[in-house]
């Protein structure tokens, strides 16, 4: 595997590599570096974890200082690959994006006859046009579509994130019987309640995940700001990283919040799991007029699984996939919808308990020891492919 993140904090990678590791496969995952402390190389549950870059940090605020560490692990993902292939030929190579033309670094597998995934976990045209407030028909976007079709057509198959972003990839870079769909189910080993002891001192809001606009966590910071003054020992919790991370420091620090809303580095995946468990409402503010409107939101599932009541804006993506019996939803961009949907779900006990029990039943249904079986039936398919190949 091929991805340009943290495995040990990436669900979606770790998910596919234990789940293959754990049926008898050898797995390498060449992966990035984000503290100087963790190895260059260990094993994780069985899967051989290559750290081939190192990134120490998110502040990539133009186009440029955006690509270049991508170019960067690009080619160092290409030479390490082309290495180790050299050493024991990969049957598969499966690539995540972003970006696209990360399935590229797989060209050596591909001649001595791997077969290739490519994992869209994220649309790169759109992203990358909500990102830099770019228009879809500006010629950097078409150029990013063009390189997802070329990307597309170099892979033996595609994974998508979600059900929307099916629709629109197949009908402009792959046809459909070549793409599968593969949302970011919970594994229940990771994400799972655990014992609570009630509190009337403290409630406790949290937000994990990355620090982009289109997360809409400044929303979040303003709405609290308005639940605070009906629930004064309330907390607001931030783990992440990215470009908006010093803007939501200022934001805070604006409104006078410095004391309660609090923000820690990513964790873990495991380590944010047992946070996640602890907490009273998570929150899921994305903005519906931005990238977030059709970008699937792991968190959801995960504050599910480990029994904790979510709301989340009401965006495109998450309507298709949730109702209000598993979800509060509030209007997305309104603050004050957030804030009234927030108090409600920390006050109101059987709105949290109905909640708490739909979602549990919900993310056990749609878990990923329920849907791994498709995934390694494609793998399995991948392989005979290619054996009836040599």
């Amino acid at each position: 595997m091929v991805t340009h993140s943290f495995y040990e904090s990436d669900n979606r990678v770790m998910r596919y590599a234990e789940t293959l590791a754990a049926k008898g496969y050898a797995v390498d995952v060449f992966a990035l570096r984000c503290s100087p402390e963790l190895p260059k190389e260990e094993t994780i549950e069985g899967v051989r974890v290559l750290r081939i870059k190192d990134r120490f940090g998110k502040a990539e605020k133009s186009k440029s200082a955006f690509l270049l560490p991508l170019l960067r692990f690009f080619f160092a993902a290409a030479w390490g690959v082309f290495r180790s292939n050299l050493r024991h030929r990969y049957d598969l190579v499966h690539v995540h994006n972003i970006p696209d033309f990360m399935v590229f670094a797989a060209w050596h597998p591909m001649l001595t006859g791997a077969r290739v995934i490519l994992d869209i976990h994220d649309l790169v045209p759109e992203f990358f046009a909500s990102k830099f407030n770019g228009s879809e028909s500006s010629r950097l976007v078409r150029a990013l579509k063009l390189m997802e079709k070329f990307s597309a057509a170099f892979a033996d198959h595609v994974i998508i994130a979600n059900h929307l972003w099916l629709e629109k990839f197949t009908a402009r870079s792959a046809p459909a019987q070549k793409c599968s769909v593969f949302i970011n189910n919970v594994d229940h080993r990771v994400f799972r309640p655990c014992p609570r002891t009630p509190s009337h001192a403290r409630q406790l809001v949290l937000f994990p995940g990355g620090l982009q606009w289109h997360q809409g966590v400044d929303l979040a910071i303003r709405a609290f700001a308005t639940l605070r003054l009906r629930l004064p020992q309330a907390e607001f919790h931030i783990y992440g990283d990215g470009i908006m991370k010093p803007d939501l420091i200022a934001l805070a620090a604006e409104l006078e919040l410095s004391d309660r809303v609090r923000f820690f580095a990513p964790l873990k995946l495991r380590e944010i799991a047992q946070v996640m468990a602890g907490a009273d409402l998570g929150v899921v503010p994305k903005r519906a007029d931005s990238f977030g409107n059709e970008a699937y939101s792991t968190k959801i599932m995960e504050f599910m699984a480990a029994g904790v009541p979510v709301v989340a804006s009401n965006t495109k993506v998450d309507r298709f996939y949730f109702d209000d019996s598993v979800v509060r939803f509030f209007e997305s961009g309104n603050v004050d919808a957030l804030a009234a949907a927030m108090h409600e779900v920390l006050v109101n006990q059987n709105l949290r308990r109905s909640l708490v029990t739909n979602a549990a039943a919900y993310a056990v249904r749609h878990s990923w020891e329920n849907s791994q079986q498709a995934y390694l039936q494609l793998v399995d398919r991948l392989l005979c492919q290619k054996s009836e190949s040599t």
